[in-house]
C-alpha cells in the first residue's frame, strides 16, 4: 500500500475504533441504569454490569476504572436528557412552566423508570461526592427557566425545591398525575415571592416581543 492509501485508510480507522468505542460506553451505561432501576445504586459493581451487558468485566474497567466513574456517567446520562429539555423550554417556549410541569409528571408515566433512576443516583450523590455535579444538573436548569419568571432569590429556591419536591411525591404515590395542577402550584409558588411580573410568568416570550 502506498503512502496515499495509507492516509486515506487511516481516518476511517480511527473514526470506526473511536464509534466502536462510544458504543461499548452507551452499552455499558445503559446496562448500569438497568440494574439502579432493579435492584438499587447499591447493586451496582463493575462485575455486575459486565454481566447485565454481556461483556467481560475488564471491558467495564476499560471504559470506567473506578466505581465512581461508572456511577456518574449513568447519572449523567439521565440528568442530560432533563436539563436539554428544559434548555430548550427556556430557548424557545412561551410558556416554560407548562413545559416543566408536562416533564415532571411524565415521572409517573414512560418516564418513571428514568426518573427512578436519577432519583436513585442523585440521593446516592450525599455519600459520594463525585456524583454531586451530576446530580445538581437538574435543580440548577430548573432554576435557570425559574429566573426567566422572576428574580427574586428566594422565590427561584423554593421553586427548585418544589420540583424536586413534587418529582419525589410523584414516584412515592405512583399514580397519574395532572399537568395542569402541576403548573398551578409552580406558578403559586413564584407569583408569592411578591416581586414577578404576571406577564413574564404567563408568556417571557410574549414580553420580549412587545419590547
Amino acid at each position: 500500500m502506498n503512502d496515499d492509501k495509507a492516509m486515506a485508510v487511516e481516518p476511517d480507522f480511527a473514526d470506526g475504533r473511536k464509534a466502536r468505542g462510544h458504543r461499548r460506553r452507551a452499552q455499558i451505561i445503559e446496562a448500569t441504569l438497568e440494574i439502579v432501576r432493579r435492584d438499587g445504586a447499591t447493586g451496582v459493581t463493575h462485575r455486575t454490569v459486565a454481566k447485565e451487558a454481556g461483556i467481560t468485566t475488564s471491558l467495564t474497567l476499560y471504559y470506567f476504572a473506578t466505581l465512581d466513574d461508572l456511577l456518574v456517567a449513568a447519572l449523567t446520562s439521565v440528568t442530560q436528557q432533563y436539563t436539554d429539555r428544559i434548555q430548550d423550554l427556556i430557548d424557545t417556549d412561551d410558556d416554560p412552566l407548562d413545559g416543566l410541569s408536562e416533564l415532571i409528571a411524565e415521572s409517573a408515566g414512560p418516564g418513571r423508570e428514568r426518573a427512578l433512576a436519577e432519583r436513585e443516583l442523585s440521593t446516592l450523590a450525599a455519600r459520594r461526592p463525585a456524583l454531586r455535579p451530576a446530580a445538581r444538573a437538574w435543580r440548577d436548569k430548573v432554576a435557570e427557566l425559574a429566573r426567566t419568571q422572576t428574580d427574586d432569590s428566594d422565590a427561584i429556591e423554593a421553586f427548585v425545591a418544589l420540583s424536586d419536591g413534587l418529582c419525589t411525591a410523584i414516584l412515592l404515590d405512583d399514580r397519574d398525575v395532572d399537568p395542569g395542577h402541576i403548573r398551578a402550584v409552580l406558578r403559586k409558588a413564584l407569583s408569592r415571592s411578591g416581586s414577578v411580573d404576571s406577564d413574564r410568568v404567563s408568556s417571557p416570550r410574549a414580553r420580549g416581543r412587545d419590547d
